[in-house]
């Protein structure tokens, strides 16, 4: 059984969860300890004793623990990244390339240990210095998602301790294996006992310990709207700080001046690969009615020859749903559509393989009213629906009718028109002849509206959340 991490030390929880492969379900990927109240307890007196030798830290230390992890995690990105494909589903070349992000994130970050930087101002008042630093938040609590389970817990702790924060780090239920990899790696770094911590276990237990308690004093949460909401409203509570990144219903806006193949590809990476499970799906795909025959018949060829199977496997485009609980729901939003009169052009079924998992034909429907509810509502599977658009202003309405804003593309060869969508798109990050999904580390990641809350996370803005300014006065 792999343990909790706390205090330096590997230690047992109240239970254990065992894990299998979403491709097949006799594959038991691992068994994890589950942390119960008591220990999340002690995770966080863990980190709130480390907090104030860590925040004094000199930064070479910090940089060179940072650069470490990174270096291992390439070593092993495709031995770590077959575990990721085993327990979350992702096809292997896809989650060989988390792994690497991961391990670029944390040496990007070993690096910007190395930039915390400050201003030094002249008063207004004659022989007076100012000096403006960023300080340490301290505690800081980490509650990732299960779609992306080393790189989003990597582009999450890396900043925190590389700006001199202790943190709690508790993964998704459904995907201990690589938040415990990941533990493992960054336990043999350096870092002194309790300054990281790993706290496996339910949110109702381990996340509601994490947002009462006074001793943590930010949260970083990825997770679903509501849930994040939650959190929101608890941080408030006891004015703690916040950063959310949750929902989307992001549009690619196809004009009748595309290039049909690059608008098609985009549609098909955004909308299906890894299974349409992140966030930055492209799911309302709104096409100008002068090419709207065409691109739907594009992309009904290009779905035809997309391989869904097991994750493992050599030539699998997509791998399964996640679980049970994922594939019911996309079942159901697939239902709902054809309730509301979408016509499927193609997919939207169960799919059986030689092993037992939850595989799923990527759907399209076509013929969507932008009021309907699966055109509205965040699936968070491989469902996309095709909106009609009478020209370039009506696309861009569409566009920005949502409560989500994480990121929006357009597929077009008109420079005016890419110009004025990537100023007027109501999203946080645009995207021109490119996928909506897929995003560099080096620069900020977030949105607006209901997606996103809080500072930036990833680039050197994150520093803006895991660091905060002080200003001192000096007289000479």
């Amino acid at each position: 059984m792999k343990q909790l991490y706390i205090a330096g030390r590997w230690l047992d929880g109240t239970a254990t969860t065992t894990t299998r492969s979403p491709s097949d379900r006799n594959d038991v990927v691992g068994e994890y300890a589950s942390a119960g109240a008591e220990e999340a307890a002690l995770a966080v007196a863990a980190a709130h004793a480390a907090a104030p030798g860590w925040a004094l830290s000199g930064v070479q230390m910090r940089a060179d623990a940072l650069d470490a992890i990174g270096s291992e995690l390439l070593a092993r990105k495709s031995e770590l990244g077959t575990l990721l494909a085993r327990e979350e589903g992702k096809t292997l070349p896809e989650a060989i390339g988390e792994v690497a992000r991961a391990g670029a994130i944390f040496k990007f970050y070993a690096q910007e240990a190395l930039r915390v930087r400050g201003d030094r101002l002249a008063s207004v008042r004659p022989g007076v210095d100012v000096d403006v630093t960023r300080e340490p938040v301290g505690v800081v609590g980490i509650i990732a998602p299960w779609n992306f389970p080393i790189a989003i817990p990597a582009w999450k702790i890396a900043p925190a301790l590389a700006y001199g924060n202790t943190v709690v780090f508790k993964p998704a239920e459904i995907v201990p294996g690589s938040a415990w990899a990941l533990a493992e790696i960054i336990s043999r770094a350096g870092l002194p006992p309790g300054v990281f911590n790993l706290a496996m276990g339910p949110g109702r237990v381990v996340g509601e310990a994490m947002l009462n308690d006074a001793r943590v004093h930010a949260i970083s949460f990825t997770g679903s709207t509501s849930t994040g909401e939650r959190v929101m409203l608890a941080c408030a509570r006891r004015r703690a700080r916040v950063q959310l990144e949750m929902g989307g219903k992001n549009p690619l806006v196809v004009l009748a001046d595309a290039d049909l193949d690059v608008a098609v590809n985009a549609a098909i990476q955004g909308s299906f690969f890894s299974t349409g499970q992140r966030c930055t799906a492209s799911s309302r795909l709104i096409v100008d009615e002068a090419i709207y025959g065409r691109f739907v018949d594009a992309m009904a060829g290009r779905m035809a020859a997309l391989k869904v199977g097991n994750a493992l496997e050599q030539g699998i485009d997509i791998g399964p749903v996640v679980d049970a609980s994922q594939l019911e729901q996309d079942l159901s939003y697939i239902g709902i559509a054809k309730q509301e009169g979408a016509r499927l052009v193609c997919g939207g079924e169960r799919l059986q393989r030689d092993t037992e998992g939850y595989f799923l034909s990527p759907a399209l429907f076509a013929d969507c009213a932008p009021g309907m509810r699966h055109a509205r509502e965040e699936i968070f599977g491989p469902v996309a629906s095709v909106i009609p658009a009478k020209g370039y202003e009506h696309a861009l309405a569409l566009a920005n009718d949502t409560e989500f804003g994480l990121t929006a593309g357009i597929c077009t060869t008109s420079l005016k028109h890419a110009t004025h969508f990537k100023r007027h798109a109501k999203a946080g990050m645009v995207m021109v002849n490119l996928p909506t999904a897929g995003v560099d580390y080096h620069v900020p990641f977030g949105g607006t509206k209901a997606s996103s809350y809080g500072p930036r996370e990833q680039g050197s803005n994150a520093v803006e959340f895991f660091a905060t300014v002080k200003t001192s006065y000096t007289s000479a």
